[in-house]
């Protein structure tokens, strides 16, 4: 199996799994390897690190023809999980799936070699990133119901469901921010009626608004907490895009 990319012609190959018929034998070695670096067992490791080469160590067996990324994730926070004693409270499949360009660049320089710093230091980011990416869901969701508990009863059904619609994009919302047009597409309504229940909902703050007519953008009047990148450096330092 390959992971290809580029014209027919001229294709350039970024991963090429071991064959097939290794495959049995080499998951075998990763789980008596995953099984004897568990905390308890005869050779644990730090938590972040097992995580981090477990998972890189399975994309590399690569062994189902599909699927292999999100089992993947999965055994990174079943490792996790195993060190903390409990299922973590961080969205790490959704931080690597959020980052997938930076993820696959990472893997792609890191799946030929068995030095593997360069990847673990993308893990840690990515692990980093991910705990306060979830602090940013709970803070979003602790608003989300504050809003709408404040809002009860004074929207229409239209308005209600746009509002709903908008409030499932998460923290960041639409990207560009809700539009007239977006607002037709969910109710599909007249324009007239959208530019009424829109100003409506601006003056009952469920909506803020930036730019003038054709322009106009809204968003959902909760405080705004986009997921910053974080990349841990060759010297082991925090550092925020």
């Amino acid at each position: 199996m390959q992971v290809v990319s580029g014209p027919v012609y001229d294709p350039k190959v970024h991963f090429e799994a071991p064959p097939s018929a290794e495959a049995p034998r080499e998951m075998k070695r990763f789980v008596d390897w995953f099984n004897s670096t568990a905390p308890n067992a005869p050779s644990p490791l730090p938590a972040l690190t097992r995580a981090g080469v477990a998972h890189i160590y399975f994309e590399c067996i690569h062994p189902f023809e599909d699927g292999n990324g999100r089992i993947g994730r999965a055994i990174a926070e079943k490792a996790l999980a195993q060190a903390l004693g409990h299922p973590p409270l961080t969205a790490l499949a959704a931080t690597i799936l959020a980052r997938h360009r930076s993820y696959y660049e990472a893997l792609e320089r890191n799946n030929t070699e068995t030095e593997l710093s360069d990847w673990l230091r993308w893990f840690a980011g990515m692990t980093i990133e991910a705990q306060r990416r979830t602090t940013v869901m709970i803070e979003f969701l602790l608003d989300k119901t504050r809003l709408l508990d404040r809002l009860g009863g004074q929207l229409n059904e239209r308005q209600r469901n746009v509002l709903l619609r908008v409030l499932r994009e998460g923290p960041e919302g639409f990207k560009d921010g809700l539009s007239a047009s977006n607002y037709l597409a969910i109710t599909s309504t007249t324009s007239a009626t959208a530019t009424r229940d829109l100003a409506d909902m601006v003056e009952k703050g469920a909506l803020l608004r930036s730019g003038e007519r054709r322009h106009a953008r809204y968003r959902v009047n909760v405080a705004p907490r986009p997921a910053r990148t974080v990349v841990v450096d060759p010297q082991g330092l925090i550092v925020e895009a």
